[in-house]
């Protein structure tokens, strides 16, 4: 039961495995974006990107204008995994800590080497906060540099945690409607309210995974 129910989070199920080109999908959405007269989908796309771009630069206080792509291009990109695992039959590469860890390691690397390379004061001021007493300054460091290097993790863990949570919610209950007869139309009711769930699910971890992103950014600006 519990090889069946994890089955669908198995990266490799067979010789050639083409589960991981699930991520790369989203190339097909690319030529809608070059038509000529733009179609609803990407009026509202626009739309949603034009609005988040407002945000992120408030949160970066419009320092670095041209930073905003980079974020709102990863929004996009877990996004479109997200919705896309919830698809039958397509592999959920969001729900794997190589996926989400492979975006987070990298980002906050460099973030800590353009803070490093680029003002190191500033980057110490930040292990010890302002009014801090002088005999809590040693322990605060400490805390603020373990906080500082667990933040890859949490984005990467925070991600595939909720992403594989629903999925097996789902898989769970789809079997129920064949056991529980009687209670189908409970169940099913019940499975629809959870898909709808895991729709918000997918947009609110894009997003906080692409804020999360935009503040240690701007810590280190």
């Amino acid at each position: 039961m519990m090889t069946n129910l994890f089955s669908s989070f198995d990266p490799c199920t067979g010789f050639l495995s083409l589960n991981w080109l699930s991520s790369m999908i989203l190339l097909l959405f690319l030529p809608l974006t070059y038509w000529y007269i733009p179609n609803r989908f990407i009026i509202l796309y626009n739309k949603i990107l034009f609005s988040l771009n407002n945000e992120l630069n408030m949160l970066m206080n419009y320092k670095s204008l041209g930073s905003s792509l980079m974020f709102l291009s990863l929004f996009t990109f877990i996004l479109l995994n997200n919705l896309l695992g919830l698809l039958p039959y397509i592999f959920t590469s969001s729900s794997h800590l190589v996926f989400t860890m492979s975006l987070a390691l990298p980002l906050w690397l460099s973030f800590m080497l353009y803070g490093f390379i680029n003002n190191v004061n500033h980057m110490f001021c930040h292990m010890v906060p302002s009014g801090t007493p002088n005999i809590l300054m040693p322990f605060m460091v400490i805390i603020e540099s373990i906080s500082n290097l667990i933040r890859p993790g949490s984005l990467a863990v925070r991600l595939t945690a909720n992403m594989i949570a629903g999925h097996l919610l789902m898989t769970l209950l789809g079997n129920l409607p064949m056991n529980y007869e009687y209670y189908s139309g409970v169940i099913i009711i019940f499975q629809i309210l959870l898909m709808l769930f895991e729709l918000a699910v997918c947009m609110i971890q894009s997003y906080v995974f692409m804020v999360l992103s935009t503040l240690y950014y701007s810590e280190v600006n």
